[in-house]
């Protein structure tokens, strides 16, 4: 029988708390039922195993961005579609940086299917349209935004950019003009 109080959501709301704090990769079902002070086999009513637990921590990870993308897009288009984005892709990433490291989990066919995924990458695309992109060259445009993104707040996060004078914020504001720039001469195929 579950105990009271615990439910599939609450836990993992508590889980994302604790990825936030201590790192996606120390979430454990071990270290979520001591936050709740409980025995492990107390959460197993609720989540199947740990993999079950991070994955559900990367969908509600993925649909929280979804929406904060979504809020910043609203009424947007072209460049300052992209930067509104980028900026909330940046945001969230630096404010959970536990569910940021979670989103990036590879999910299964089926959950990736039913998270906010799809959401994300209809998103870009409508970016895009903006742009005048058509297929292939939006599924390409749509890796090199995702790759520059993550790996400008990965190496953010980790401080890399703290050994030069420049401010980082500035360079971001610089890496926006160069990959609008990049999306408006789009090479032809």
């Amino acid at each position: 029988m579950a105990r009271a109080g615990l439910t599939t959501n609450r836990l993992v709301q508590a889980a994302a708390e604790l990825a936030d704090e201590v790192g996606f990769d120390k979430v454990t079902v071990s270290a979520l039922a001591r936050r709740f002070g409980v025995k492990d086999a107390s959460l197993y009513s609720h989540v199947k195993n740990a993999q079950d637990l991070k994955e559900r921590v990367a969908l509600l990870a993925l649909a929280e961005m979804a929406d904060v993308a979504d809020d910043a897009l609203a009424g947007r288009a072209g460049k300052d579609a992209l930067v509104a984005f980028a900026n909330a892709y940046r945001a969230y990433a630096k404010l959970h940086p536990g569910r940021y490291a979670a989103a990036q989990l590879p999910l299964r066919p089926e959950a990736a299917e039913a998270g906010a995924g799809r959401r994300h990458s209809e998103m870009t695309r409508a970016i895009l349209r903006g742009y005048g992109l058509p297929e292939p060259a939006q599924t390409d445009a749509i890796r090199m935004l995702h790759s520059t993104f993550h790996g400008y707040v990965s190496l953010e996060t980790a401080g890399a950019f703290s050994h030069t004078p420049r401010e980082i914020s500035v360079s971001w504001s610089r890496t926006l003009d160069a990959l609008d720039a990049t999306l408006r001469n789009w090479p032809p195929e």
